[in-house]
């Protein structure tokens, strides 16, 4: 059994426990939070909650660390300290920031396996682009998500000063979906491609047209779209909003000779945070694989053999899938 650890007890943290309690090979040791902690029943057993500071004393105890923080402010700190320690799988999930983030896992997971931005994207959407351009190298590939609500972006207003809770919907645009499908290979900036929906509760007296400002010119997340702001109270949002739906596609149109091709791979999910947490449970079972092997430091999904991903082993694989 792989022994399997988990920070945070977020979205992201509770679909974890539940997709390592439906996972035949992997037990779940504790769960490591900020929160209240104690002995915890989950719904599907019993589990002890620690702070996150008690991780250091369970080194060998755990295979792999799940963590299930943030990306625009827990994990660029949290997955150093943990990735020096245990073998680990993130969803960090700023594009612009990925490579650096890289290298920085990169030089303290000198012997574990530290697996960063799994996920459907980066993660999932990833693995097919990269598949798609290599198949058809003549060829122009897009990314749609949504209607629906990202976790990093809502995350990362809540971390706006004055903010109580937030949500935030990735609209895509369905011309643009259109146009691109089409093979007309149009240039499609992102602001052409989608658009950002906040719904905002803030404290009585904050200052909302300084918020609103703070949230459309954030780098990496909203300055590069355009972006509505609605201020709402916490009943509308928590009867409006609680829904953690959301989706996308990606596509690839292209040519080989005369000839028209189009590639395409979508997502329809009721549960955003606990489809994440699947892709993350599977890789941390590629993650125990690979440090067997000695296969250490930081890697991505384009380092991770497919098979390693499932329960089943290679020849049953082939037998079964290929």
């Amino acid at each position: 059994m792989i022994k399997i650890g988990i920070v945070g007890y977020g979205n992201i943290g509770k679909g974890a426990v539940r997709a390592v309690e439906a996972a035949s090979d992997m037990e779940l040791v504790a769960v490591f939070t900020r929160r209240k902690q104690g002995l915890f029943d989950c719904g599907f057993d019993k589990y002890p909650f620690l702070a996150i500071e008690e991780a250091k004393n369970m080194i060998d105890d755990i295979d792999v660390m799940l963590l299930c923080g943030g990306s625009a402010a827990d994990l660029p700190e949290q997955t150093p300290y943990f990735a020096s320690m245990f073998n680990t799988v993130d969803s960090y999930d700023n594009h612009a920031e990925i490579p650096g983030y890289i290298t920085s896992i990169d030089a303290v997971a000198k012997d574990k396996v530290a697996i960063v931005s799994t996920g459907w994207d980066p993660g999932l959407f990833s693995m097919m682009r990269l598949l798609y351009e290599s198949v058809l190298p003549d060829g122009s590939t897009y990314t749609f998500y949504g209607r629906g609500v990202s976790q990093g972006h809502s995350n990362a207003i809540r971390k706006v000063a004055g903010v109580i809770d937030a949500v935030q919907y990735t609209v895509p645009i369905e011309s643009a979906v259109n146009e691109a499908r089409s093979g007309a290979a149009p240039v499609l900036e992102a602001r052409q491609r989608m658009m950002r929906e906040c719904y905002v509760v803030v404290e009585p007296a904050a200052e909302k047209d300084a918020i609103e400002s703070t949230i459309k010119t954030m780098p990496h997340y909203f300055s590069d779209y355009d972006t509505t702001v609605t201020f709402v109270d916490e009943h509308e949002l928590r009867e409006k909003h609680s829904k953690m739906s959301h989706g996308g596609l990606v596509l690839r149109s292209g040519n080989t000779d005369y000839n028209k091709h189009l590639m395409e791979f979508s997502l329809n999910l009721d549960s955003n945070p606990q489809f994440t947490a699947n892709i993350m449970v599977a890789y941390a079972r590629a993650a125990y694989r690979m440090s067997k092997e000695g296969a250490f430091g930081a890697k991505t999904v384009f380092d991770v053999p497919p098979v390693y991903l499932s329960e089943t082993d290679r020849d049953e694989s082939i037998k079964n899938l290929l």
